[in-house]
């Protein structure tokens, strides 16, 4: 089976994945389009006979159909029992031959209903593709390409129930198509079954080998991108949901900030009014502390919360009265482990978390006394934080990052003697010029300042050869003079 998440061996998941199985308000919530429509379909009628006639069905195919669709679930368990092969071979076929949309969203309803009295029946699928040696996926796949955002999103439905409920995994191309598909939907503008995508994602991200295989489709990149988006608390808390199970991975929770989300979310926890969004944001922080396996990575996480206000918002929450106990005991514990990490960081520690979060601003650890202790610092990781100084230079929109930089990058050039060649090396001195010419005159000041110490310094330098050159001018003439004397 695949490794699902341990329900009671981690903190706080019992509550959760339960709310995300049997929940039924919440599921409704999270899939109402869908939910609505579907609705509506099942309320109509399949003339099946008319298909029959005009022979786009099989004799066998209309005698299983006619006798599955009614109302009554134990004449439907009662015929799967005895015909599992042809209930395969039936719904595949339908979904293969018929092309009238009303019609394939009823077949796609009753397929999902099916599923969903009873998990088991997954396997239908899985026995028949095995007989037929075809791939269970390709059917389903090829309904993604329709046009009706029915059908697709609830052919996606399916197609994540039968990858999570099987004890087959899905496979890894088949994977990588379904995953991309999630993910460009995700991204679609004004997509109004974005719940019914997030659901889907919801549950195939509690599954390890699905969560490795969504990152490496730009997944954790997107999520964020619509999660800084203006989306509603419902997406928001599915989408976080979804960062949260795959924090539960040491390896991804180790490499999460890496795209930026403790300050995402740490903004969107200011902003915060529904206790259920609030809950998961604390549930992905504490994740992201307790389970990297490097220490060094959760006390930078650690730090990258401090820098993030995060300890302003958890006093803001210790006085609030929450309906449930562990968000209590989550805010209790991220402020000890926050306070106790401002007490054993060191000015670098800091100014390393500040610089990779991007988010810059005129804290005390850019004042002269830490750049004369910790300017030749900025070289370590092959220069990993200059170059990232100098990414934000080029990308940053924010006038404030924009002076903070330049104003970095010119006393990394003042306190380290080979700076200028370094910056000059890495981009840097062309995008500090640029900025000369800043519409904000903060930019354009600290612009400045950087250009004349990336200039003086070349002036110290040329001064310096040419007193060498001099002493050396010198020396030869003296030495011309004692030879011509002995001459």
């Amino acid at each position: 089976m695949a490794s699902n998440l341990t329900a009671g061996a981690d903190h706080n998941i019992k509550d959760i994945i339960t709310s995300l199985d049997d929940d039924k308000t919440d599921m409704l919530a999270a899939t109402s389009v869908l939910q609505q429509r579907a609705t509506d379909i099942r309320n109509q009628h399949v003339n099946w006979l008319s298909y029959l006639q005009s022979q786009m069905i099989s004799q066998e195919d209309y005698d299983f159909i006619v006798a599955f669709d009614v109302p009554d679930s134990a004449k439907r368990e009662e015929l799967l029992l005895k015909n599992r092969n042809q209930c395969a071979q039936t719904f595949l076929n339908l979904l293969g031959h018929v092309s009238k949309d009303q019609t394939l969203q009823y077949i796609l309803v009753l397929v999902d209903d099916m599923l969903q009295e009873n998990r088991s029946r997954v396997e239908i699928f899985h026995e028949y593709a095995n007989k037929k040696k075809e791939s269970v996926w390709g059917p389903f796949l090829n309904l993604l390409n329709r046009q009706d955002g029915f059908i697709t999103n609830m052919t996606s439905k399916i197609i994540g129930k039968i990858a999570c409920w099987s004890h087959t995994l899905m496979e890894r191309s088949d994977l990588h198509f379904y995953l991309t598909w999630l993910k460009d939907q995700l991204k679609m503008q004004n997509n109004e079954y974005i719940q019914s995508v997030a659901r889907c994602l919801q549950m195939m991200l509690r599954i390890d080998e699905y969560r490795f295989a969504f990152v490496s489709v730009d997944g954790i990149s997107t999520l964020l991108s619509v999660l800084s988006g203006r989306v509603n608390f419902q997406v928001q808390y599915q989408l976080i949901f979804c960062l949260w199970v795959l924090t539960f991975n040491p390896l991804l929770a180790e490499k999460m900030n890496k795209f930026n989300v403790i300050p995402i979310l740490a903004d969107i926890l200011s902003d915060s009014v529904k206790e259920k969004v609030t809950r998961i944001i604390l549930a992905v922080f504490r994740n992201l502390i307790e389970k990297p396996e490097d220490q060094q990575v959760s006390k930078e996480h650690c730090i990258a919360m401090v820098q993030c206000k995060v300890l302003k918002q958890l006093a803001i929450l210790e006085q609030r009265k929450f309906d449930d106990e562990d968000v209590t005991g989550d805010v209790e514990f991220l402020t000890e482990k926050l306070q106790s990490s401002v007490q054993d960081l060191s000015s670098f520690d800091e100014y390393s978390t500040e610089v990779k979060s991007g988010r810059l601003e005129w804290s005390p650890v850019h004042k002269s006394k830490f750049w004369r202790e910790n300017a030749q610092r900025l070289n370590e990781k092959n220069y990993e934080l200059l170059r990232i100084l100098i990414h934000l230079l080029e990308t940053s929109k924010d006038p404030l990052v924009l002076s903070v930089a330049s104003f970095d990058i010119g006393e990394y050039v003042r306190h380290y003697p080979r700076g200028k060649h370094i910056i000059e090396q890495l981009g840097g001195k062309q995008l500090v010029m640029h900025l000369l010419g800043h519409e904000d005159p903060n930019v354009r000041y600290e612009a400045l300042l950087a250009v004349q110490k990336l200039m003086v310094h070349n002036w110290e330098y040329l001064g310096r050869q040419l007193e060498k050159e001099q002493s050396t001018d010198k020396s030869t003439s003296k030495g011309g003079a004692a030879v011509t004397g002995k001459a």
